[in-house]
């Protein structure tokens, strides 16, 4: 009597199985990269349980600040704008460049638009420069510019970006949460920031912050999926019962308390509201192309290498590390920022976030279209997101900032001084001066100078000449009378 156990049916779709050859599979080559629409559907949910903090934070950044005008963003409309842009870039994503590389609102750009645009014009023509810099970077994949435009950037100065966001984020997030404070000019003191309120951490929401970021950073230790949603979901529940039973004289930007009715109908007020070359009478043609160039920078490089990278964990990249129709994905990511300023949502790119989907096994752009499904339906729960308190949401920006931090700086060459140098001054100058411009322009200039200084002028890309001296010229010109 055999004792052998039965032979397993092959599952169509399932490891060992036959090949679903349906519609679906077809289009999005599900088998063929050795996925299943179980995987891609649980990595959808995966992408989107750890990206969602976007509908939080973004609001939040764009929302507490005001233009020339003194006009502040409706935090319900942000909310639509942030869940709608990410929607149509993810799905937009999912169908024409068919890899699981979900899109949002990018932190560090939107950071850009309201602490550098917005108050030097008015919000439609801070959007309206978000759209121009989605127009050049399409137009720079269609021409075959962008990867000589990235080359023409030392590697080392490319992290020194990216780390100098991340850095400026942590900054951010200090600040909105009250753990750190600016001290008031009749102090006449040098030192320009203190610890909490007065030098101390008083109050129930810093303590809510300060709880969040040691749960944020513990969740992450222990490599927990979706780490930054949980604390934020967990940290607002929190602020919640604190605000019930305890008084609190405010929490700053949004109090933590349950709607009424936490299912409303999205409001769509914000989308389509930019002018595209207003801003230029507002600060000027030369001041104006920094803007742009600077919102060009800050989306072009963090992209670039998001893409690259999530493809690569997917193995979606052939012996070389290229990734077939990668044009396709690079002109999806151009049009999302367009779109994310058109949508008054500041730049939507790609969010390394993707790598939550690809780790449960998305390998296609069918699991986009369960995030962005996801997003659709986020839509419908504005009342939810916007009563979750900055205290709440802000320990994602220390978290964000450090992966930025401890996924770039090691790529550094600090041996060679020519490049160390210039990262350290790109990266710190962006924090001191509150502005990201300032930290690029500076990075650049010294990149250059020391090459010159150290006889490897040739070594500097001839691209690399010209925007240093657009920025020199950008820092002469008040001295010059030209301002």
């Amino acid at each position: 009597m055999s004792t052998s156990a039965p032979a397993k049916v092959p599952v169509p779709g399932e490891p060992g199985g036959t090949p679903a050859h349906g519609a679906l599979d077809r289009f999005f080559r599900i088998s063929e990269r050795g996925s299943t629409l179980p995987r891609e559907i649980r990595g959808g949910f995966a992408t989107f349980f750890a990206m969602a903090y976007i509908i939080v934070l973004n609001p939040i950044i764009l929302g507490s600040a005001k233009d020339m005008y003194g006009h502040q963003l409706d935090n319900g409309q942000l909310v639509t704008a942030t869940c709608v842009t990410a929607a149509f870039t993810t799905l937009l994503m999912g169908v024409i460049g068919n890899v699981p590389i979900a899109l949002a609102a990018g932190l560090g750009v939107n950071s850009v638009v309201a602490l550098q645009l917005a108050p030097r014009m008015a919000w439609p023509d801070a959007m309206g420069m978000v759209v121009l810099a989605g127009l050049v970077v399409m137009l720079l994949v269609a021409t075959g510019l962008r990867e000589r435009v990235m080359n023409a950037v030392p590697f080392g100065l490319r992290k020194a970006i990216s780390i100098g966001i991340g850095l400026f984020i942590m900054l951010i997030g200090l600040v909105d949460s009250g753990f750190v404070t600016r001290i008031p000019d009749v102090a006449q003191t040098t030192v320009p920031l203190q610890l909490g309120g007065d030098g101390h951490l008083n109050g129930w929401p810093v303590l809510v912050f300060v709880l969040g970021a040691l749960l944020t950073l513990a969740l992450i230790v222990r490599k927990v999926p979706g780490a930054i949603l949980i604390s934020i979901v967990a940290t607002t529940v929190l602020a919640l019962v604190i605000n019930a039973v305890a008084t609190v004289p405010s929490w700053g930007l949004t109090t933590p308390e349950w709607p009424g009715n936490p299912v409303a109908t999205p409001d769509f007020g914000l989308i389509g509201e930019f002018s595209l070359f207003g801003g230029f009478g507002k600060v000027g043609v030369l001041t104006g192309v920094l803007f742009v160039f600077t919102v060009l920078l800050s989306c072009f490089f963090d992209a670039m290498g998001t893409i690259m990278g999530v493809s690569d964990e997917a193995k979606l990249t052939d012996a070389q590390g290229q990734m077939p129709g990668i044009n396709k994905v690079l002109f999806v990511d151009g049009l999302a920022v367009a779109a994310g300023g058109a949508g008054s949502a500041s730049a939507t790119t790609a969010f390394v976030e993707s790598t939550a989907g690809v780790g449960e096994g998305a390998r296609t752009g069918f699991a986009n279209l369960v995030t962005g499904g996801l997003f659709t339906v986020a839509l419908f729960l504005t009342p939810v997101a916007t009563m979750v308190p900055s205290q709440a949401a802000t320990p994602a920006l220390l978290a964000v900032g450090f992966l930025i931090l401890a996924g770039s700086v090691r790529e550094i060459d600090w041996a060679d001084h020519t490049i160390a140098i210039p990262a350290f001054v790109t990266m710190v100058m962006m924090p001191f001066t509150y502005s990201i411009t300032n930290g690029i322009g500076m990075g650049f200039i010294t990149f250059a100078v020391l090459r010159l200084a150290a006889g490897r002028g040739r070594e500097v890309p001839v691209p690399m000449y010209v925007v240093s001296a657009v920025f020199a010229f950008y820092y002469l010109m008040p001295a010059l009378g030209l301002t």
